[in-house]
This record gives C-alpha cells, sequence and structure tokens, in this order.
C-alpha cells in the first residue's frame, strides 16, 4: 500500500473507472468509484510481484480485466450483439492511453 503512484497513473486508473459510469449502449451500470481504488492496489501488487517498486500503464491495462469484469452489468443490447464485458473494457482501454 505505501508504493507511490505518479499522478498520471492514478489519473488514468480513475477516467478508466469513470468512463465505465458514462451513458453507453454496451453498459447497463459501471463500475462504482471504489473500483478505481481496487484497479491501483492490484496494479501496485502485480508490480511487486513483478520485482519493480513502481506502477506502470501495463500493470493498470493487466488488472483492469480482473477488478472491473465483475463490476459492471451490461445492457440486454450487449448480450444480444454478443459483446462481452472484456470486449468493453478493451474498448475502453484502447480509448484511454
Amino acid at each position: 500500500r505505501d508504493m507511490p503512484v505518479a499522478d498520471d497513473i492514478r489519473n488514468r486508473a480513475i477516467k478508466i473507472v469513470m468512463s465505465t459510469r458514462v451513458k453507453n449502449e454496451f453498459i447497463e451500470y459501471g463500475a462504482s468509484p471504489r473500483a478505481s481504488i481496487g484497479l491501483i492496489l492490484a496494479a501496485k501488487a502485480r508490480a511487486l510481484i513483478q520485482g519493480r517498486n513502481f506502477v506502470s500503464n501495463e500493470d493498470i491495462d493487466a488488472m483492469a480485466y480482473p477488478i472491473l469484469r465483475h463490476r459492471m452489468i451490461l445492457t440486454f443490447e450487449s448480450e444480444r450483439k454478443g459483446v462481452t464485458t472484456d470486449q468493453v473494457i478493451k474498448n475502453i482501454l484502447e480509448k484511454i492511453k
């Protein structure tokens, strides 16, 4: 928990989570604000496991899937079209670089 996180990395994590709550044809309910805390903590853990004492954008991207996957509820339309939560997350990550 004491690992410092650069402001740009922290802000990107927050933007990713916030973008799940923007009106979207595929997302019925987005992740709560607490998801950004979980995302940052998971990214810190991943960095430590990989032997680093800093969080990178790659850590945020890698942990976005397991952190956000169960915190988002997709619309009926997305299910009808076969759009998965992982596809929605990938789209969000591509938009927020």
